[in-house]
């Protein structure tokens, strides 16, 4: 069972800000910590993302549509281009420093992309990330999100862990928002499922923190409940691997 995938949308809320299972540490890496990998040894997980995709898009087609607000229709064209910073951000620090989460949960963010998606599609409307490139956004103010981001984490691989810890941290906190901000099922049964899944990007980036004693302070949830989700066990989602 690989660490990018999110769990079943039939199973509603996991565990959410202050919710968070503590106690126990996550699994550890074995002799994968410190391992960095070339694109060509990464193992091959798009069949099983596709897949889940696949499930949470039928789900999303069987659900009523209506009109949304515009507090829901901004959520979903935010974390559209969110999804892709996370993506894009990963795959330049992969390519420029190998270490393996940001290659594995690209894939991962990739598939979070495409579950926005399903549900622009689903509710008529527009693509924001449509036909841009990688590192290129319609929002201004996300595009220099990501330029900081990139520049922060070129800088050395304690700074791409950061960053990584940083864009996870803020994902969670935003799909948290968002979710609370709308009532219709479908979207937060995504919501969550995309939260689930970077519960345990974080936790994977926590684990190379450990590994490099790297420092980090938490931005955007408070330190008790980024602690307790970093250390508590990785989520399964239903799909087998």
């Amino acid at each position: 069972m690989n660490n990018q995938c999110s769990g079943n949308l039939r199973q509603g809320r996991g565990m959410g800000k202050g919710r968070g299972r503590g106690g126990a540490a996550g699994r550890g890496l074995g002799g994968a910590m410190g391992q960095t990998l070339t694109l060509d040894e990464m193992p091959d997980r798009s069949a099983h993302r596709q897949e889940h995709v696949a499930q949470m898009r039928s789900q999303i087609a069987a659900s009523p549509r209506s009109v949304l607000s515009a507090a829901e229709q901004e959520d979903l064209l935010l974390m559209r281009e969110e999804e892709k910073i996370a993506r894009d951000v990963y795959l330049r620090l992969y390519e420029r420093w190998g270490i393996r989460p940001f290659g594995n949960i690209s894939g991962s963010e990739q598939a979070h992309m495409d579950a926005i998606l399903a549900l622009l599609e689903h509710f008529g409307l527009p693509d924001p990330a449509h036909d841009l490139a990688v590192g290129r956004f319609h929002n201004p103010q996300l595009q220099r999100l990501y330029d900081a981001l990139v520049e922060q984490g070129l800088r050395s691989r304690e700074e791409a862990v950061r960053v990584g810890l940083l864009i996870e941290e803020l994902d969670i906190d935003d799909l948290q928002k968002a979710a609370r901000r709308t009532d219709r099922e479908i979207i937060r049964r995504v919501y969550d499922e995309l939260e689930r899944g970077s519960r345990n990007h974080l936790r994977a980036f926590y684990r190379w923190k450990t590994q490099l004693g790297v420092s980090y302070q938490p931005k955007h949830l408070t330190p008790e409940v980024f602690t307790t989700t970093a250390l508590s066990p990785h989520e399964d989602c239903a799909l087998s691997a």
